[in-house]
This record gives structure tokens, sequence and C-alpha cells, in this order.
């Protein structure tokens, strides 16, 4: 089985921090051309410095992926600095607490817009071009694979995140559905939730919350919190000949704390 994606094109969004920016580096570390993309232009130039931007195997787009025009950019900047795009990870997201009984239709919109709809169009406008590529190659056991990042929060919602929750959990159904439409084409589609690990947005609340990492630890059934380079190695499994047919699943990173019950999980 090859988990190698030597030689192959990534786009990886989200790439400026966290689950995205390791993801991004995992991908160049094993030989994958790879861009960077992200709306945080500081963050991400601070990310990309050590790498030759110019003719190695890095570059880099800034632009809200919520945006159309943007999406159309990265394609071509990608497109001009590789010549074809074969990968594709979805790790944009956007967390936000919310009153779960506003009934403001803005603030489900918004995570809706960030969390899941961004994602998708882009899918279908990368997918266009993997298809388009993959006319003259019939011999090739696949034309290109996608990878949306999700949570927890899609299965086990919390009120003072609905909004997020839903976001997610309506992502993973587009994962599911777009599955389905690529496959045909010799597409993949497939997801990763995970939880229990080190993202951007944990390193933030551990060091608002004392007390959080070891209520984390005792509701993990493995006992840590797994680092986000556990979340890229199973990245480029999903989108390595290895997982060749594999498509339409959630695959779940999370040390087992999806399957604890939340008020058995101390003792487990």
């Amino acid at each position: 089985m090859s988990m190698s994606v030597q030689g192959k094109t990534a786009i990886v969004t989200g790439a400026a921090r966290g689950i995205g920016l390791a993801i991004a580096q995992h991908l160049v570390e094993r030989g994958a051309n790879v861009m960077f993309a992200d709306s945080d232009e500081e963050a991400q130039e601070s990310q990309v410095s050590d790498y030759d931007t110019e003719t190695g195997p890095v570059r880099q787009f800034v632009g809200h992926m919520t945006e159309k025009l943007a999406m159309a950019n990265l394609l071509s900047a990608t497109l001009d600095a590789f010549e074809r795009i074969d990968i594709l990870v979805n790790a944009h997201r956007f967390v936000k607490s919310s009153d779960p009984l506003d009934t403001d239709p803005g603030v489900l919109e918004e995570m809706l817009r960030q969390n899941m709809i961004a994602g998708l169009r882009l899918s279908q406008m990368v997918a266009k071009r993997m298809i388009k590529q993959a006319e003259d190659q019939r011999d090739l056991a696949q034309a290109g694979a996608i990878v949306n990042i999700s949570t927890l929060a899609a299965c086990r919602p919390v009120p003072s995140m609905l909004g997020y929750s839903i976001a997610c959990a309506t992502q993973e159904q587009s994962t599911r559905g777009l599955a389905l439409a690529l496959a045909p084409y010799r597409i993949r589609v497939n997801g990763v939730s995970f939880s229990s690990i080190m993202s951007h947005e944990l390193k933030c609340a551990l060091r608002d919350d004392m007390d959080l990492r070891a209520q984390i630890i005792s509701g993990t059934p493995l006992g840590r919190i797994g680092g986000a380079d556990e979340v890229a190695e199973t990245v480029q499994y999903l989108v390595s000949e290895g997982a060749r047919f594999v498509t339409g699943q959630i695959v779940t990173v999370d040390g087992g704390r999806s399957l604890a019950d939340p008020v058995t999980a101390q003792v487990l």
C-alpha cells in the first residue's frame, strides 16, 4: 500500500496556523508541491518564510476563501506555479460561539458560509480542473482527492456553539454527497473529524482555562491530547493511492473521545 504524495500538487486552505498549517507542512515534507492558502497574510508569511516560494515546492495565496473571485484566483495561481491540482484539503474553519436562542439568521448563515459553503464551492471548482486533467489518463486509479476537515461538534453539538455545530454537520453531509457525485470521475472525497487535538483554537482555550487540559485528557480514552501531525498523517493516507478505494467516509481522529459517555469518561 503506497501512501506516497511525492510529486503531487495540493491546495491547503486555512494553512496559516493550527491544523491547516500542520497538514500543509506535512505534505511538503513528503514531497508534494503545496499552495498554502489563508486570509491572514501576516501569519502565513511568517510560516512560509523558510521556504523557497519562487522556485521551490511551496507557494502562498492570500484571500478570503468565501469569495468566488478569490477561489478562482487561487486555482489560477496554483496552475501557474505547478500546472496541475491533484489534492485539495479544505482545512479553513471559522469557530465562533453564539446564543442558541438568537433568531438573527445572519449568525447561522455566516457559520454555514465559512465552514461549509466555501469548501463546497472550492471543491466543485477544483473538481472541474481534476476532471479535465484526467481526460487522457484513463489508466489512473484516481483523478484527484479532496479532504474536508471538521470536528466532533458535527455529532456532539455544544449549545453555545450551535451555529458551528450545524455547519460542521452539513459539511460532513456535503462530503458524502460530493463523493457520490464525483466517484464516476475517479475523484475521491473524504473527511477528517477531530477532537482532543492541539489545534490553534485549543491552544488559545488552554491559555484561558488552566483546568481545561485535565478535563480533556480525562474525557479522552487514550488519555492524552493528540498532535496536529496526527491529523496530517490521516490526511496523507486519505489523499494517497493507499486509500484509492475509500470515498465518502468521515475518519475520526479523537483518541476515542466520541465513543465515551461524557458522564463516565473519567473512569474509563
